[in-house]
């Protein structure tokens, strides 16, 4: 679905402004519809931009093809629109807010704080990830990142930043490890 929903922005909304989508998520936002966060880059200058999405169903009339009689049609379509949009160098810090507590909201910091609620926490640690990459590559710096578990976002020896697969069989490496240590035998001393 994801794909599907990728392919679709890309071709409406990214490609006609010569811009490529590098990552999205979904966040909740008070306006009726749906809404994404997306990073963007621009094809030639290597921009990287950060907006919000807006996904809005229009119904629009469709003319039968009939002449004898006219009826009409209606066919729903996506329309999507960019309500808000940042440049990534304005970004000075993305704060996850508390890196204790299972929270999918987290505050972007631009001239203003900007908060977002994605509709889960991994998919809030997936677009941090995503962010990081993109400013060590196209940013030439490291984003300035607050109140987040680092074993989500950077690598370490066995998390190659392959996603949250990888950090799950990490978990269940550890946990398969307490296991293992609670059945061994404790000697006893006499």
């Amino acid at each position: 679905m994801s794909s599907l929903l990728r392919e679709e922005m890309q071709r409406v909304l990214f490609r006609p402004a010569k811009q490529r989508l590098l990552e999205f998520i979904e966040i909740e936002e008070p306006e009726i519809g749906r809404h994404f966060l997306c990073v963007s880059i621009a094809n030639r200058k290597s921009l990287v931009q950060l907006c919000i999405v807006r996904c809005q169903m229009t119904q629009t009339p469709i003319k039968s093809g009939s002449k004898k009689g006219h009826t009409k049609r209606s066919s729903i379509q996506e329309c999507y629109r960019r309500t808000e949009i940042w440049s990534l160098k304005d970004l000075t810090l993305v704060d996850g807010r508390d890196p204790d507590v299972d929270d999918p909201c987290f505050l972007l910091h631009f001239g203003k704080v900007r908060t977002v609620h994605a509709v889960s926490c991994s998919a809030k640690y997936a677009f941090v990830r995503a962010l990081v990459a993109v400013s060590e590559q196209y940013g030439q710096r490291s984003l300035n990142l607050d109140n987040f578990d680092w074993a989500y976002i950077k690598p370490t020896s066995f998390y190659s930043n392959r996603g949250d697969c990888v950090v799950l069989s990490q978990i269940c490496f550890y946990a398969f490890n307490l296991v293992c240590l609670s059945m061994c035998p404790v000697p006893l001393e006499a």
